[in-house]
């Protein structure tokens, strides 16, 4: 933001020390401190705010977007003949699936003839 570089700061703090005198620099130069720190606290806090919005913006666009195709695709099936909310079957569900057989597991008795004792 602001380029202040090592003589800057050396030429200020010269101005300082002859205006305000050696008594009272070190406590300005403290209370000006705490300004700056709650400015730049201010800022980054700002900063994230800002940020967040964005980010919550660009998760929500597409979201949007999305619905509205659907709610479109909804109105576009209204329009088609026999087509009805009730009727939302798929031609595969009318007819019936045939029954499929499934082979029972062979159940593996033990070595000892499917008893086991308990010792």
């Amino acid at each position: 933001m602001f380029d202040v570089g090592f003589t800057e700061i050396f030429l200020l703090a010269l101005i300082g020390l002859l205006v305000l005198g050696p008594e009272r620099l070190p406590a300005v130069a403290r209370t000006v401190g705490g300004y700056v720190r709650k400015a730049r606290a201010s800022w980054i806090s700002l900063r994230n705010t800002i940020e967040a919005e964005l980010a919550e913006a660009d998760l929500s666009a597409p979201i949007k977007k999305t619905s509205d195709e659907l709610k479109k695709i909804g109105k576009d099936l209204m329009d088609v003949p026999g087509f009805t909310p009730e009727n939302r079957e798929s031609p595969a569900a009318e007819s019936d699936p045939e029954p499929v057989d499934i082979p029972e597991a062979d159940t593996a008795q033990d070595s000892d003839g499917g008893k086991s004792e308990n010792v």
